[in-house]
C-alpha cells in the first residue's frame, strides 16, 4: 500500500540513496507540476517527502511547499542554509562536512560513501554517533565489493561496535543503521520503492525511485494525469521476493534499483547486497549480546539467532 510521495524539486536534488546524480543543469519543478504532484499526494493520503537541490528555492514555491505537511531532504551544501536548519533529513557527500557541520538531536543525517573512503575514515563516526541521534551510512558502490572487502567491512562493523556499545552502557543511545537497526526490528524494514513509496520527477511522471529516473526518464510507471501503472507491481512486494521473505536480515534495504542493475530481476538482490546485509545482522547480534551483558536491554526483542551463512541463496533448498 502507497505511503509516500518523493517529490524531485530539481533535476539536480541531492541524491539519498546509492545512486549517484551527476545531472548539473537545473531544471526546476514546474509550479504547476508541483501543485498537482500536492493534490495527488492529498487525494491520495500520502504522505510527501520533498528532495531539494543545492540552491535557494524561488519564494513562490517555497509558499506552494508550505500549503501541506511534508518532509524535507536537503544536502548539507545547501546554499539556503535556513532550509538545511529546517531539514528532516540532512545528506553528507562528504567526510570533511562531518567534521565542522553543527548537528542537531532531532534530525537524521545521511552519509554516502564509497567503501574506500568508509575504509579509510570510518574512525570520524565514533565523533558524529556522539552529537546526533540518527546516522545512516549508505554505500555507493555496493557492486563494487570483493571478499578482501568483506573481511575489511567486518572489520570496520566490529570496531563501531565497540565504540556503540561503551556508549550505550553510558545511557547514551545512538543509532547507526549498519548495526543498530536490525536489534530493533521484529520484520522486514527495507527502502518499499514501488510498494509503499513513489517518486515524481520534475517532467511530471512518476518513477519507481529517483534512480530509476536519474537512469533513464524513459523508464516511468505512469504520471499526474493518468495516475500509477507499475507493470507486475507485485513483484515489489516482500511476499513475491523468494529469497528476501525467508530472510532475517530485517534492516536490509533491499534496494529494487540495485537488484535490477546487478541481477536484471527487481525482487531478487545481488550476492553483494545479501553478503553485506548478513555481516552487518551479525554484528548487531554480537552487539545486542554484549549490550545485555550489563542489564537488561530491549527484553521485548527476541535474540537474534546465529547462522551459519552469509548468502540466503545458500539456503534455497531448505526454504
Amino acid at each position: 500500500m502507497m505511503q509516500y510521495l518523493i517529490i524531485l524539486l530539481d533535476d539536480t536534488s541531492t541524491s539519498y540513496c546509492h545512486y549517484d546524480n551527476d545531472r548539473r543543469e537545473s531544471k526546476l519543478i514546474p509550479i504547476d507540476v508541483l501543485k498537482l504532484g500536492i493534490r495527488y499526494a492529498m487525494t491520495e493520503n500520502l504522505m510527501i517527502q520533498f528532495v531539494y537541490p543545492d540552491y535557494d528555492l524561488p519564494l513562490e514555491y517555497k509558499e506552494v511547499i508550505e500549503t501541506i505537511d511534508h518532509s524535507n531532504i536537503i544536502s548539507s551544501l545547501c546554499e539556503d542554509k535556513s532550509l538545511v536548519d529546517e531539514a528532516d533529513v540532512v545528506i553528507f557527500h562528504d567526510w570533511i562536512g562531518l567534521d565542522y557541520f553543527t548537528f542537531e538531536v532531532d534530525k537524521a543525517y545521511v552519509l554516502r560513501t564509497t567503501k574506500a573512503d568508509l575504509f579509510d575514515r570510518y574512525l570520524s563516526l565514533k565523533c558524529a554517533l556522539a552529537k546526533v541521534a540518527r546516522l545512516n551510512v549508505v554505500i555507493t558502490d555496493v557492486d563494487s565489493f570483493s571478499e578482501a572487502d568483506f573481511e575489511t567491512y567486518k572489520k570496520v562493523l566490529q570496531s563501531l561496535s565497540g565504540h556503540i556499545e561503551k556508549m550505550y552502557v553510558e545511557g547514551k543511545s545512538p543509532q547507526l543503521n549498519l548495526l543498530t537497526d536490525r536489534m530493533m526490528l521484529e520484520e522486514m524494514n527495507n527502502c518499499g520503492a514501488g510498494d509503499t513509496n513513489i517518486t515524481l520527477a520534475p517532467n511530471g511522471k512518476f518513477y519507481v525511485c529517483a534512480a530509476f529516473y536519474y537512469e533513464n526518464e524513459a523508464d516511468s510507471v505512469g504520471d499526474l494525469e493518468n495516475g500509477l501503472d507499475i507493470k507486475n507491481k507485485q513483484l515489489y512486494k516482500l511476499e513475491y521476493a523468494p529469497i528476501c521473505r525467508h530472510c532475517d536480515a530485517y534492516h536490509c534495504k533491499r534496494c529494487v534499483w540495485l537488484n535490477r542493475k546487478l541481477t536484471l530481476e527487481v525482487n531478487t538482490p545481488s550476492y553483494e547486497q545479501c553478503v553485506m546485509a548478513h555481516i552487518e545482522r551479525n554484528a548487531s547480534r554480537e552487539l545486542l549480546n554484549n549490550i545485555r551483558k550489563y542489564g537488561t536491554f530491549l527484553p521485548e526483542q527476541e535474540d537474534i539467532k546465529e547462522i551459519d551463512y552469509l548468502d540466503p541463496f545458500d539456503k534455497r533448498d531448505e526454504w
